[in-house]
């Protein structure tokens, strides 16, 4: 279940977190008549099963801030692995992307979580055919949201066993998750390089290096699946070989 559609006080942090897909729906409906392009994302959602099976294929999904390497990185192991690449949010609303960054953050993570199902159901299809690499799932929504709902150091994040960390039981789980970290230095570093216009939450994360170590600390509390950190500082050929043989090691193929 999510906060009401209206920007307002921080309520639970389970609360805030879209868990599941029918609360995802009643957000996305609640918010439909005020923003057109949530009944557009509804409409695509309304159309995946709620149950996704993954195909034989293994699923091997990045994460990590902006500038640690993730395109880079996918593109190689997809090529490398003759993988079909996915991203999130997937294809098929990306373009509504920007009209929800402007929306207060219940309906910014709404959007996301949907990405994630609708997501879901594009690897289901895709693991029937060919390994998966997926460019940020699911960890992310959830990194991002808790970052967001708490304050100041990472002793006010949740607790190591609570629930916000745990993957949601009806969406459809990879076989690995890899998270690729960098120094603060050298993210900065990339960022000025690539010259790209930053989001807010960019933006946050380089003004308040207390929500960038949140962001971090959640994604490393993150269970059933935990991700794998890989340092990705190194030249894009040595990250290159350790994530193949990370994935060589953990999936069959």
């Amino acid at each position: 279940m999510l906060r009401s559609c209206t920007a307002g006080p921080p309520g639970s942090l389970r609360l805030a977190l879209p868990a599941a897909a029918p609360a995802v729906r009643r957000r996305l409906r609640e918010c439909a008549a005020r923003i057109p392009e949530a009944g557009a994302v509804l409409d695509i959602l309304e159309k995946c099963p709620e149950r996704q099976k993954k195909g034989e294929f293994p699923v091997v999904v990045f994460e990590g801030l902006d500038a640690t390497g993730k395109t880079t990185v996918t593109q190689s192991v997809k090529d490398a692995l003759g993988a079909v690449l996915l991203r999130s949010p997937p294809a098929c609303i990306s373009q509504w992307r920007t009209i929800f960054d402007e929306e207060p953050t219940p309906i910014r993570r709404a959007f996301y979580a949907a990405g994630n199902y609708i997501l879901a159901s594009e690897i289901a299809k895709a693991s029937t055919q060919a390994p998966v690499i997926v460019d940020r799932y699911w960890h992310s929504t959830a990194a991002y949201t808790i970052a967001t709902e708490t304050d100041g150091n990472i002793q006010n994040l949740p607790p190591d066993d609570d629930a916000v960390y745990k993957w949601p039981e009806d969406l459809l789980k990879p076989d690995l998750v890899l998270l690729l970290t960098v120094s603060p230095e050298e993210r900065t570093r990339r960022l000025e390089g690539r010259g790209l216009e930053r989001t807010k939450e960019e933006a946050e994360l380089e003004a308040n290096s207390l929500f960038r170590r949140r962001i971090e600390e959640s994604y490393r509390r993150m269970v059933n699946p935990a991700c794998q950190e890989v340092d990705a500082s190194p030249s894009k050929e040595e990250v290159f070989k350790t994530v193949l043989q990370l994935i060589k090691n953990h999936c069959a193929l």
